[in-house]
């Protein structure tokens, strides 16, 4: 449609019908096609209409102006923008549109209204602002005089972040030079006041972007982060928490704003969050800055600088932050505290620092971005060793120490560079303290690489066994003896891995590694004695040599010792051990159902489904009450339903659902647990799967759980169709899910009566499905039909006269007059019952004889 008119009456129609967005559709296209001024009025007025429908004021107030602009006198167009100048607050110019309107026409009693109800406003509002005004003066004067009552200072104070934090008092406060004043309040240097001062302008900043830009700009960012570096942790903390307050307005994030004015003003925040970064930056280097300043900085930088969603492709602050200030997080990771020129830290700066590093390598989205965030450091790295200054190299030492407890991968490259590793080695062999210190620590994270150990175990446990001899510092000798165990039990571990072949590895593609050979490419080949014969044997010589053991001893070492790394190798052991069902119950006699709890739950995310697998693989066969004896089995319901992932794999599905439907059958208390861990929507999914094998283990295990009330409860209820796919499942061909459907569905409708009739309603084929189980070949799928038949027709009389007149009648007719047979008895035994019922209701007779 191109006629502008046609469009317009289209817009008419749509608006009349409530349908704005339409209406405001074809209303735009109208004005894009026409050319005529007069109508281009109407069309503006028309829209503005639709966005005050839509509650978007400051732009109904912007058609009304342009509609206004063609046509001064357009009384439609005023008395709209005199509405949506209204609901922005702009009482006094509502007030002069309406007034024009009631002078161009004087008897409208809806215009003379509205002036009544805008003249009665504004006067409140003026009302208010003198009063509060008042209120804000008065404050500032008992604040500022120093002879005031210490208690009526503190009312003063408390008062001031009350009024900053609501709209109409921050205004005020704002337009009666109430910054300058708060200035004033923080140059008095008395922590209270201080506090107060902040802690307003805070308030006075929150959701405003143009405010918050303006108090930035007045008290300026070098005063803010000299406020953030003092030694007060409240001070601080309020500044950091009004910074925060600033930066969030500046990215357009927290609480959403409602300010017509700031609709016109277009604001470049970019220099401004610019500067505030750069500042941060500096912080981080300044010996002037207290170390809860360099914390705030650091959790600053944390908060604001990496994405917050990885959907988003603009990384360009973090791009920013690296090439303009790595070299100064860096700087604070390689600060050693027991050296005399180290900058003031806190228990928690380098940590912070690490977390910072790691955030920052994440964000980057390709590899020439980290190729040169790995440059950056390497150079660093390089320029802080010195052999002839032990001093500086300490420090090259300490900076990979703190990257690898970062961006773990890069602290791994950094290792290899050339002498660093013979460096630490060096440095424990140093006689002074500090030395050992920096190297022990650096060890410890650098033993989580089997390359890595192999290089400490060979040249460095050692001398570290020398310094756990000869040092009186505690705190070497438990460090030392920490990074040697760490680097024994890594390289074990490790080993163990090798042995049992459990390392992931891709599936070569036949045609893959044919069209490789022939462009002469390297294929990398499988070793002989890693085929499957060769591991199955090894891993039985391990289980003979009661491996098991030595792992849940491993699995109970210290948390500094037992690393995440360590976790997820001990993880792939356990895996491969438990491959053969035979050797299952052997893991468990020897502690292994108990050591791979802690596995399941802590470490690695790769390490954690690797021991809920080993889980799922012991919960499958095993009898839960001696593989997890006492509560210890309702710790392993949550890492086998954390498997019922569609990022899982089948057999991890499968597997996972055996162990469920393990647990299930076992005590209430247990269902109740995989119904609180949320498994139920997973397990129902897997129901409706095309695998056969998932879809019959998913059943099963709904079968087990259907005992329990709180599952019973939610097949009643309305809205879901759960008991159709149940029904339907039982009409399937595979007899071992027709098994497990009938079995849940026979207990459902002995439950719950209200079942009963509900099943008749969910499909039009349930009398078929239900007469195909009566007759079925399979002895425990009729008898289980027979049990539903039962059910339905105990459940209700009018239900019992349906299934009589049907053929199910004949099919209970036929099962009832079979000789008795011990194999086929409770079948026989079934069908009479609901022929004894049927007669009970007088809907059939006994045959007379």
């Amino acid at each position: 449609m191109e006629d502008p008119i046609q469009l317009k009456e289209e817009g008419n129609k749509y608006f009349q019908a409530s349908d704005y967005e339409k209406a405001l559709q074809s209303y735009t296209q109208a004005i894009k096609l026409n050319k005529d001024k007069a109508l281009q009025a109407v069309l503006y007025r028309n829209r503005a209409a639709c966005f005050l429908k839509k509650e978007q004021y400051a732009k109904a107030a912007s058609d009304a102006s342009r509609a206004i602009d063609i046509n001064a006198s357009d009384i439609k167009a005023l008395y709209r923008r005199s509405q949506a100048l209204e609901k922005l607050g702009k009482l006094d110019q509502a007030f002069k549109d309406a007034q024009k309107c009631a002078t161009l026409e004087p008897h409208n009693k809806n215009f003379q209204e509205t002036l009544r109800r805008l003249g009665a406003n504004i006067q409140e509002k003026l009302r208010i602002q003198f009063s509060t005004d008042s209120r804000v003066q008065k404050m500032f004067e008992i604040l500022l005089d120093e002879n005031s009552d210490k208690e009526k200072r503190e009312k003063a104070a408390n008062n001031l972040i009350v009024l900053g934090r609501e709209e109409a008092g921050a205004e005020r406060i704002f337009q009666n030079n109430g910054v300058n004043l708060l200035l004033q309040l923080i140059e008095t240097k008395n922590p209270e006041l201080i506090l107060a001062a902040v802690r307003t302008l805070s308030g006075m900043c929150t959701g405003h972007k143009a405010r918050a830009t303006a108090i930035l700009h007045y008290l300026g960012i070098d005063s803010i982060c000299m406020w953030m570096s003092v030694d007060n942790e409240e001070i601080s903390l309020a500044v950091c928490n009004l910074l925060q307050t600033i930066t969030d307005c500046l990215l357009g994030q927290g609480k959403e704003e409602h300010h017509g004015k700031e609709e016109a003003l277009v604001l470049d925040t970019k220099k401004d969050l610019k500067m505030i970064t750069m500042r941060l930056l500096d912080m981080l280097v300044s010996k002037k800055v207290s170390g809860q300043g360099r914390d705030r900085a650091l959790n600053l930088l944390n908060k604001n600088i990496p994405r917050k969603d990885l959907k988003d492709l603009d990384n360009s602050r973090s791009i920013f932050v690296i090439d303009n200030g790595l070299k100064k997080i860096l700087k604070v990771v390689g600060q050693i505290p027991e050296m005399p020129d180290c900058l003031p830290l806190t228990e928690n700066t380098q940590l912070t620092a690490s977390v910072l590093l790691s955030k920052l390598y994440d964000d980057l989205r390709c590899d020439p971005e980290r190729d040169n965030y790995r440059l950056i450091c390497e150079d660093y790295i390089k320029s802080k060793i010195d052999p002839q200054d032990m001093d500086k190299t300490l420090h090259a030492v300490q900076i990979v120490s703190g990257v690898l407890q970062g961006p773990f991968d890069l602290g791994n490259k950094l290792l290899g560079m050339k002498g660093v590793m013979e460096m630490m080695v060096a440095l424990c062999g140093s006689e002074r303290e500090i030395d050992q210190l920096v190297a022990v620590e650096a060890l410890i994270h650098a033993s989580t690489k089997l390359s890595r150990a192999t290089f400490i175990i060979t040249n460095g446990v050692t001398l570290l066994k020398e310094i756990y001899k000869k040092t009186k510092n505690e705190k070497i000798k438990i460090r030392a003896l920490v990074a040697s165990d760490k680097t024994i039990l890594y390289s074990v571990a490790s080993a163990l891995v090798n042995c049992t072949n459990s390392y992931d590895t891709k599936e070569l593609v036949p045609e893959l590694v044919q069209l490789a050979k022939f462009s002469k490419q390297h294929v990398p080949e499988e070793h002989p004695k890693d085929k499957k014969d060769f591991v199955v044997k090894r891993v039985k010589r391990l289980l003979k040599a009661g491996v098991v053991s030595a792992l849940a001893c491993m699995v109970k070492a210290d948390s500094a010792i037992l690393t995440d790394q360590s976790k997820e190798l001990i993880a792939r052991v356990f895996l491969a051990l438990c491959e053969d069902p035979k050797d299952r119950g052997t893991i468990v006699a020897q502690g292994g159902g108990k050591a791979l709890i802690p596995l399941a739950v802590e470490g690695t995310d790769v390490g954690k489904i690797k021991a809920s697998h080993a889980l799922a693989k012991i919960a499958a066969i095993s009898n839960p009450d001696i593989a997890f004896p006492g509560e210890r089995v309702y710790e392993v319901v949550r890492p086998l339903v954390s498997l019922l992932n569609t990022e899982r794999d089948g057999l991890q599905n499968y597997e996972a659902l055996l162990g469920l439907t393990n647990f299930s059958g076992r005590s209430d208390k247990l269902r109740l647990k995989i119904v609180k861990e949320k498994a139920l929507p997973d397990i129902e999914n897997y129901m409706f799967e095309n695998h056969d094998q998932l879809r019959q283990a998913a059943t099963e295990c709904m079968c087990n759980l259907v005992v329990n009330k709180e599952v019973q409860d939610r097949f009643v209820a309305d809205g879901n169709d759960r008991l159709k796919l149940v029904v339907l499942l039982c009409g399937e061909d595979d007899e071992k899910v027709q098994v497990a459907a009938a079995g849940a569905l026979a207990m459902l409708t002995a439950a719950q009566k209200k079942l009963c009739s509900k099943m008749t309603q969910v499909t039009t084929q349930w009398l078929e499905i239900l007469q195909r189980l009566c007759l079925h070949d399979n002895m425990e799928i009729q008898h289980r039909g027979l049990v539903i038949a039962f059910n339905l027709i105990s459940s209700d009389k009018e239900l019992a006269k349906k299934l009589v007149e049907s053929e199910l009648l004949e099919i209970l007719t036929y099962v009832g007059k079979q000789e008795d047979h011990p194999k086929k008895q409770h079948i026989i035994n079934v069908a009479r019952d609901c022929l004894t019922k049927c007669m009970d209701y007088e809907l059939i007779k006994p045959l007379s004889r």
